[in-house]
């Protein structure tokens, strides 16, 4: 089950343990049962703190919880917790065991501060790398708060109930029965969402910050760069961002970034945020920006609005709000999202497994999730507008070659069709002879590029006509004091390195203009701490 070099580092975490915990098992004898029983076995293996109870009953089976020793309650894994949930299993094993979590204590507080009674299910698959983030943040309210209650099913051992329940996108979470959520989510924005006055406190913080020498509103390479940049000038810098990293978190491998050979999304996304923190930048995130108000004199402040209603000043402000994936916008798209509609062929591609789908864009990244879902179902229809597939040619050969993979260029989808509970279909036109055609399949994935997040900037700032912010060779955007960086300008090449370079030296302009203003750097910072 695992490996000499997994079951070492495993015994390393759980030396970590510092009260006894117990693994309540359900078992049964189905092939998944039998697995799960080598894998609890091997854990108490490894630790003196760790025992085994096999007398579970849930209904669930095969299941376990991983409850402190003499209790019952804690979180209760349904299937096997591999793949890229196993970090979530000895994440919620060192937490159980007492080991701190590497979260900020306010967090904690307001988990604890949850009153009643939360019921909450999520269904994950192994290969989603979004789902370990919603996974973990509610493995962690389960852990420190009694009333809250985390079951994690993988969707592969209990196909069953993702049939009944209509899953046809992961991570999905059910809170007492009913959908609460989909997609990735972090601990802080589960609790604001169940806190109805999170909102307007986080607001009131935001308020009473004192203005920042630098603001950066978006937290991708571009803003995470800007921010180290910033910061190693010895200047007051912040961060606002509605998810720190980004796109970035969306990706699944990543082989291109110079002097890494090969990492993840997730990964890398965590690096930038604490190289970010080792520079003591205030990072405000899960927020999102509504209005820029430009400075109304020279040197002055800009005031960037956010949607809670807070407001944050600054000096000089750097926009990297990146850009988000573009919909196909046809009828059915948005009726059926997460009902048969997804964009995330690595997350949602398992649960179509034996099924046919469809892949609209030719690009290098509808073409490449083609391949990869090519190898879970039973056929895959690529539909590109243009007349021919703009991806790499080794892509192209590669799904040229694949004998479950239909292609039609000179395609116009027109519609996502349904049954009313789920995708059934497919339709488009022949861009040659405007002939209709309409393919039956259970899922289709739109993967046509990006989009720039520019619509709080309408009227404020000048845009392309493709939305993205308009800049200069040195980030300048035209208001002063103001820059911009990353997808969401003008710049082209949409690369992780080429939005961090050009955050980058945005951070560098905005010091530029800093220091050719009247007042010096530092007054701002001097202020807030006399």
């Amino acid at each position: 089950m695992l490996d000499d070099a997994l079951k070492t580092q495993l015994q390393q975490y759980l030396a970590l343990l510092r009260q006894p915990i117990r693994l309540i098992a359900s078992l049964d004898d189905s092939d998944t049962g039998k697995d799960m029983g080598e894998l609890l076995s091997t854990i108490v293996g490894l630790s003196d703190k760790v025992t085994l109870d096999t007398s579970g009953s849930d209904a669930r089976t095969p299941s376990f919880v991983v409850a402190r020793e003499g209790e019952t309650h804690g979180v209760r894994f349904a299937g096997l917790p591999l793949g890229h949930e196993f970090t979530s299993l000895v994440l919620a094993l060192l937490w159980t065991g007492g080991h701190p979590p590497k979260v900020e204590p306010e967090l904690i507080d307001n988990i604890q501060g949850l009153d009643g009674d939360l019921n909450f299910e999520v269904y994950m698959s192994l290969s989603c790398h979004n789902c370990p983030d919603v996974v973990q943040a509610l493995s962690l309210m389960a852990i420190f708060n009694p009333k809250v209650k985390t079951v994690v099913i993988e969707g592969g051992a209990f196909q069953k109930e993702v049939e009944e329940r209509q899953i046809m996108a992961v991570p999905m979470v059910f809170l007492n029965g009913q959908v609460f959520g989909s997609g990735r989510m972090s601990a802080e924005e589960i609790v604001a969402k169940l806190d109805s006055n999170a909102e307007a406190r986080e607001a009131a913080k935001l308020n009473q910050k004192a203005p920042f020498d630098v603001l950066i509103v978006g937290g991708g390479p571009a803003g995470a760069a800007a921010a180290v940049y910033a910061a190693r000038k010895g200047i007051r810098v912040g961060v606002a961002a509605e998810r720190f990293g980004g796109q970035v978190n969306d990706t699944m491998a990543i082989e291109n970034y110079i002097s890494v050979l090969e990492t993840d999304g997730p990964k890398m996304a965590a690096a930038m945020e604490a190289q970010v923190r080792h520079y003591e930048v205030d990072i405000m995130n899960l927020q999102r920006a509504a209005k820029v108000v430009p400075a109304t004199t020279p040197g002055g402040l800009t005031q960037v609005h956010m949607a809670n209603g807070g407001v944050l000043s600054a000096r000089s402000v750097i926009l990297s709000t990146g850009a988000r994936w573009r919909n196909v916008n046809v009828p059915g798209e948005e009726q059926y999202k997460n009902k048969g509609v997804a964009y995330c062929p690595h997350c949602d591609g398992p649960l179509f497994k034996g099924k046919r789908v469809a892949v609209i864009g030719g690009g290098n990244s509808g073409v490449e999730a083609a391949i990869d879902l090519a190898g879970l179902v039973e056929h895959v229809s690529l539909v590109e507008f243009a007349d021919a597939l703009k991806a790499d040619a080794v892509l192209v050969s590669k799904l040229k070659s694949l004998p479950n993979v239909s292609i039609h260029v000179n395609a116009q989808t027109t519609e996502i069709t349904g049954d009313g509970q789920k995708v059934n279909g497919l339709s488009y036109k022949d861009r040659a002879n405007e002939a209709l055609h309409h393919i039956e399949l259970a899922g289709v994935f739109v993967q046509i590029g990006l989009v720039p997040n520019t619509e709080f900037l309408k009227g404020t700032i000048e845009l392309s006509q493709f939305g993205e912010i308009v800049v200069d060779a040195k980030c300048h955007t035209n208001l002063p004091g103001v820059f911009a960086a990353g997808d969401v300008t003008t710049v082209p090449y949409k690369q992780i390195v080429i939005a961090a370079g050009e955050g980058a030296k945005a951070a560098l302009s905005a010091f530029d203009y800093l220091i050719r203003q009247p007042v010096v750097v530092n007054a701002v910072a001097d202020a807030v701490t006399a």
